[in-house]
């Protein structure tokens, strides 16, 4: 079959280091990802389907991996080769009318791990402590794994308590953005009860978008202010139920603005009271301190890697700083017990008593339409292109981009790239 493998190779990653310092995405064509064809990942045990992916998209931290601008933090918990891609919609290859989404964690369940550890125990997944263990090999999410393949090929293996259905009234755009939204509404409920706060959410990419409108929908803040960077951007940060919508180098205005605060310096003295930062840079985590109010919350969404940072209003304001990995379960208020369920398919949401994060994701996709935010497709063998596209989707006018591994005749032509 044909996949996009990522060796471990220090001298491309060195290589994709300095090439995606230059223009993001060039790691593409310098690094240790490439064009395959090899064989199918073996079903890893009992429990185990083979999915056949349909759409697969391009994230963030995929881009990151790429161009060699990753976190070391990682090499204990993902095994070479291995394939990526977890955000994906496809079909059990044994029942091809069932499209299914994965949820990429690869918890205790998954890993043959009994008694499972304290967070899966409750299915909150993105807490397992077992990401290296049990009969897989190191890896915290399907595509980071040797084992189970990814997204960005024609053939993957998933353990049924990772796979969701695919209600039928959800198109194949709107589904590969399941995940994403998943990470969105994960983010969006870490920042806490938020009714009648001053919210912040800083930048407008898939994260930020569908952070903003996880926010919009299922935590009711008082006021909700974004940063965007590109027009595109702003409209749909407008359009998903941003209050306000200004550039970056306007977020400290338009914070102390609403909230009637003073600036001493960079820093304001009052402030929002919690601030998502879905970028994840030195820049955007400093902003995020420096525009919250003592004692509010900074919700780290975006993935991080090495950064160099003055802590000191964090301490001096006693900011929490919080990160927001993954999904797993939610804590909402008024919505005690999950009842999403498909009779005909395995389903990790019947055995919990909390709303699973991939469930609220299935339904907040639907009621935003956020299909909508994918803008570009390409086939795999187009893979540098695509991957550049992705490093410049703001600046090109475009938020989501995937692969479109779809027979030729499901494809829509005219939504090609």
């Amino acid at each position: 079959m044909k996949a996009l493998v990522f060796e471990r190779s220090l001298a491309r990653f060195a290589a994709a280091r300095v090439a995606g310092s230059w223009a993001p995405g060039g790691g593409a064509r310098v690094g240790p990802l490439h064009l395959a064809d090899v064989d199918p990942p073996e079903l890893p045990g009992p429990g185990w389907r083979r999915i056949t992916p349909l759409l697969s998209g391009i994230c963030g931290s995929d881009l990151a991996t790429v161009d060699g601008r990753s976190s070391r933090y990682f090499e204990p918990i993902v095994s070479f080769p291995f394939v990526p891609g977890h955000e994906l919609v496809g079909h059990l290859e044994d029942q091809p009318s069932a499209r299914v989404v994965i949820e990429p964690v690869l918890g205790c369940e998954a890993r043959g791990i009994f008694p499972p550890c304290e967070a899966c125990a409750v299915g909150d997944t993105g807490g397992c402590r077992h990401v290296a263990f049990g009969h897989l090999k190191p890896g915290l999410q399907t595509g980071f794994c040797a084992d189970t393949g990814g997204g960005w090929s024609s053939s993957l293996v998933a353990h049924e308590s990772q796979i969701h259905p695919v209600p039928e009234g959800l198109s194949d755009d709107d589904a590969v953005m399941v995940e994403p939204t998943a990470c969105g509404v994960h983010a969006a409920l870490a920042a806490g009860p938020v009714s009648d706060a001053t919210v912040a959410v800083l930048g407008s990419g898939t994260l930020g978008l569908t952070t903003l409108a996880a926010l919009r929908r299922l935590a009711l803040p008082g006021h909700l202010i974004s940063s965007a960077k590109y027009p595109e951007q702003r409209r749909w940060a407008r359009e998903l139920g941003a209050d306000e919508v200004v550039a970056p180098d306007g977020i400290a205005r338009a914070v102390r603005r609403s909230t009637r605060s003073l600036a001493a310096g960079r820093v304001l003295t009052g402030g929002a009271d919690v601030v998502v930062d879905c970028v994840g840079s030195a820049e955007s985590i400093a902003t995020a301190v420096a525009v919250v109010r003592p004692r509010g919350r900074v919700v780290l969404a975006g993935m991080p890697g090495v950064v160099r940072l003055d802590l000191t209003p964090l301490w001096h304001r006693e900011v929490q700083l919080v990160g927001a990995y993954a999904y797993g379960v939610e804590h909402l208020p008024g919505r005690p017990a999950d009842t999403a369920s498909d009779p005909d398919l395995p389903d990790p949401g019947r055995s919990g008593s909390l709303p699973r994060t991939f469930h609220l994701a299935l339904e907040l996709v639907a009621e935003a339409g956020l299909g909508r935010l994918v803008g570009a497709r390409y086939p795999l063998d187009r893979f540098t292109e695509a991957l550049t596209h992705a490093a410049e989707a703001g600046r090109r006018g475009t938020v989501k981009v995937v692969f479109d591994l779809r027979p030729e005749t499901r494809r829509p032509a005219w939504r090609n790239a």
